[in-house]
């Protein structure tokens, strides 16, 4: 047996297998696109209106309390596989208050709400299928119907009849899928109209409600609750409970079939451990708090439409809200970096939304409007965004 020497590696002073990251970062820098990491302490420096935090509850004393009680009972991880050890009492008890409150047959519970959008997208189709998905849906329904080998229909935003003419076209098991409210521009999914042209052609209507639990709906129990929706035979949600729930986790609600279907063959849930048992404390805890304050809900979405007014009579161009998301225009992505960096400097946070988180290419500022937002800080938040606004995102008032 004869020895073959391998060929000689190049040496690192000449090059290196990860060269070609350093020209991504330059075409990023020179596109104004770079990302960094900010971390925050624990203390409120800033008045919030980045975060998802909608009703305030993050903080809220019952919930944080309800999270501890959590751990200290159950420990500080779920220990594994939900199938394995990692479902307990709590869990359970999450799923069936989760699936009460939103009008569904039953719940399962995952490690986060893009966990939960690639459970539902990738069980529920596959080779031979197809999903039609909007064209502004969220980065975790995108990657779930790449994940899903189901063919994939791409369909212009918020455009039922490109929906029904996609389904048309095909024959076999399908659904469609769609955000219910949009995080980038915070407008609402036609979820009615959806729904009519998915039972038109015997598909399923799959909705990522992140953005409409705990906003839209009576109390709050979601944008499908709202549109009348809930607990349809052929439509499945998804949702976080890390937004308006002030917690950690996702999941999916349904027919108790669907459910069950997801426990035997969706790999996000059978092959991840189980969500943390002081973010499903946490999580129960807030639902039960906004089962007893319902005003909340309503309330988001006063907070929202009074910035939106406020900075449109400006001169902003900002997207009227369907819920508690803000959208408000900047001139370039650059610009938009700048102006957040100004309000942050000035003592507001706010979002800032590049190309390619946004589908349509125009940067913006987001705004999350927050229930346990006072006048005060509404007042503050609009006057600091509006002195700190690029002169080009201010239109001359006649």
């Amino acid at each position: 047996m004869s020895f073959v020497p391998s060929s000689p590696r190049p040496s690192s002073a000449s090059s290196s297998a990860f060269d070609w990251i350093d020209d991504e970062a330059r075409r990023r820098a020179a596109a104004g696109l770079v990302r960094s990491l900010r971390p925050r302490s624990a203390e409120a420096e800033l008045l919030d209106l980045a975060s998802n935090d909608y009703l305030g509850l993050t903080r809220h004393p019952e919930v944080t309390a309800a999270a501890a009680a959590a751990a200290h009972r159950w420990g500080a991880g779920a220990t594994g596989s939900r199938l394995v050890t990692g479902t307990t009492a709590l869990h359970a008890e999450l799923e069936r208050e989760l699936a009460d409150f939103c009008g569904f047959e039953a719940a399962l519970v995952l490690s986060s709400g893009y966990a939960a959008n690639l459970a539902a997208l990738t069980a529920l189709s596959g080779r031979g299928s197809l999903i039609v998905s909007d064209a502004g849906n969220h980065a975790s329904i995108v990657d779930g119907c790449r994940l899903s080998r189901a063919e994939t229909a791409v369909v212009p935003h918020a455009d039922p009849d490109a929906v029904a003419k996609a389904l048309q076209a095909h024959e076999g098991r399908a659904l469609a899928v769609t955000d219910s409210v949009f995080s980038v521009d915070g407008d609402a999914a036609p979820l009615s109209a959806l729904a009519r042209v998915c039972r038109a052609a015997n598909a399923a209507l799959v909705v990522d409600d992140a953005h409409g639990l705990g906003v839209l709906g009576d109390g709050g129990r979601g944008a499908l609750a709202a549109a009348g929706l809930a607990g349809g035979e052929g439509v499945v949600a998804t949702l976080t409970l890390s937004k308006s729930l002030g917690s950690q986790g996702g999941a999916v609600l349904g027919p108790a079939r669907v459910i069950d279907h997801l426990v035997n063959t969706a790999r996000t849930f059978i092959f991840d451990t189980g969500l943390a048992p002081a973010a499903a404390g946490g999580a129960l805890g807030a639902l039960r708090l906004l089962r007893r304050e319902p005003e909340r809900a309503a309330r988001a979405r006063e907070v929202a439409t009074t910035l939106y007014g406020r900075l449109t009579a400006a001169g902003l161009t900002a997207v009227r809200p369907d819920a508690a998301v803000v959208s408000v225009r900047a001139p370039s992505a650059d610009a938009a970096v700048t102006w957040a960096a100004d309000c942050r400097s000035a003592g507001v946070a706010v979002g800032c939304f590049r190309p390619p988180s946004v589908p349509d290419g125009i940067s913006r500022l987001r705004l999350t409007a927050r229930a346990d937002l006072t006048e005060e800080q509404i007042g503050v938040a609009v006057a600091t965004i509006v002195a700190a606004a690029p002169r080009e995102a201010l239109t001359p008032l006649s």
